[in-house]
């Protein structure tokens, strides 16, 4: 079945087999105009995490500053919440550094929900 897959979703399940942490380019969500944007009920779901803390910060981020962002700061959180539990939680706390700057600045954002 799986030679009968396209050639770009082989390589999304094998490189998901990995478990190697993606590269920011690699999770980059391709622009999204306001019609395709995520309905909000959708990412308060994608806001519950495995970790208490992070589904504070993110859910309070949502309710606070999220529809008031720019654009580009809401596709950067949009993009933050594919990441892993321990990554996200390793930019929150300083153990990390995104490369890319407007995670940093969402990261910046988030630091000052923290619970």
């Amino acid at each position: 079945m799986k030679d009968k897959e396209p050639k770009e979703l082989q390589s999304a399940v094998s490189d998901s087999d990995s478990n190697s942490v993606p590269s920011p380019s690699a999770v980059r969500c391709p622009p999204l105009t306001y019609s395709e944007r995520p309905p909000l009920a959708q990412l308060r779901w994608r806001c519950r995490r495995g970790m208490r803390e992070l589904d504070v910060v993110l859910e309070r981020y949502l309710q606070q500053r999220y529809a008031t962002a720019p654009l580009a700061e809401q596709r950067a959180f949009e993009t933050l919440l594919e990441l892993p539990d321990p990554q996200l939680l390793g930019f929150l706390v300083g153990r990390e550094i995104p490369a890319d700057p407007e995670w940093v600045n969402v990261v910046s954002q988030l630091a000052a929900f923290e619970p």
